[in-house]
């Protein structure tokens, strides 16, 4: 399986604009920019789209651990924060709070582990990144 997004850019990196959008139109032309990666304007920015990815994935993964050890959750409410400093995301820090009915707050510390650990977007984190070039004429 894959998925794809796009992403367009106009001008220079602080005075141009660009916009994403996704295949399945969640997100359609939705704009970024230097003002709302930077500063606080108005879209989105890289660091928001990877903090919402990261916690909607280990969210699922977590509910996947749980019911493997036979909990069913009532509801995980996760927040992602992700840390870019000096031009680079340093870190990515997941806080979850979970209703989930007979589980020790061992049992659950442990679930949350293993979801941080092994959730796919946590994995990217790690992965081998590739590009290529094509220069349009």
């Amino acid at each position: 399986m894959k998925r794809n997004a796009t992403a367009v850019w106009t001008g220079s990196g602080k005075e141009g604009k660009g916009h994403v959008s996704t295949t399945n139109k969640v997100l359609n032309t939705t704009p970024y920019s230097y003002a709302s990666r930077f500063e606080n304007g108005e879209g989105t920015n890289p660091e928001e789209l990877l903090a919402a990815a990261h916690a909607g994935c280990f969210t699922m993964k977590l509910s996947f651990v749980l019911g493997a050890e036979g909990f069913t959750p009532e509801a995980l409410t996760t927040t992602c924060e992700i840390t870019l400093d000096s031009g680079a995301i340093t870190h990515s820090h997941l806080i979850v709070r979970g209703a989930v009915p007979g589980i020790a707050s061992e049992g659950f510390a442990a679930a949350v582990k293993e979801a941080a650990l092994n959730c796919p977007v946590s994995k990217l984190f790690k992965a081998k990144i590739t590009a290529e070039g094509i220069l349009e004429a």
